[in-house]
């Protein structure tokens, strides 16, 4: 039997649900919203993530992305997130978890500061998006993770779940990127309810 939010939450002893109220004061960032757990179970039903895979959530809220990811596969998650008042909610959420579940030392990390900053490292190959900003940033985030694909050639998945039409015209445009998978969302009505993997 599937387990609904509350459910999922309560197993994995953290608190995520809920919406940002209002919206960000910087435009270009959008609000907060809790990738669904029913949309996380269907894509890792019909998607694999790569070998060694390290998993880094841009712009992760409370955390919800790389704890369950951590619990389902016991693979190394990172997180990103600007908003302190979610970065503190995604270290509780660290804590909870961890007093819970048992944890390797550094297999979830959590890092506050903006996306485009993030230092990303070599062992980095998995990079999960909810929508989280504007195609402006989008576009300087995606040339940050290249610039380390360059310096460190290796296999990158990019997963967008509920991609906008924006990121979309971009992905399918780019030169390095090529669409490796696309999920739709079962018993959803709108086209935008889906997952796609695009990698290099």
């Amino acid at each position: 039997m599937a387990l609904n939010e509350q459910q999922f939450d309560h197993y994995l002893n953290i608190e995520t649900e809920g919406y940002q109220q209002g919206y960000p004061k910087k435009l270009d960032y959008h609000r907060y919203e809790p990738t669904p757990y029913k949309a996380l179970e269907q894509l890792f039903n019909e998607y694999e993530l790569p070998e060694q895979a390290v998993c880094v959530d841009i712009g992760c809220g409370k955390g919800r992305v790389p704890i369950y990811l951590h619990d389902k596969f016991r693979v190394r998650t990172k997180g990103i997130e600007m908003d302190p008042k979610f970065f503190a909610a995604a270290m509780q959420n660290l804590l909870q978890y961890k007093a819970k579940h048992r944890l390797r030392v550094g297999s979830i990390e959590f890092y506050h500061q903006l996306a485009e900053e993030y230092n990303v490292q070599k062992q980095d190959n998995v990079f999960f998006f909810f929508n989280p900003f504007s195609i402006h940033i989008f576009r300087r985030v995606l040339n940050n993770i290249l610039a380390s694909y360059e310096q460190n050639p290796r296999k990158l998945h990019f997963i967008f779940y509920y991609p906008s039409p924006e990121y979309m015209d971009y992905l399918f445009t780019h030169p390095i990127l090529t669409l490796k998978q696309e999920v739709r969302m079962q018993g959803e009505q709108n086209v935008n309810e889906r997952i796609v993997i695009f990698t290099t």
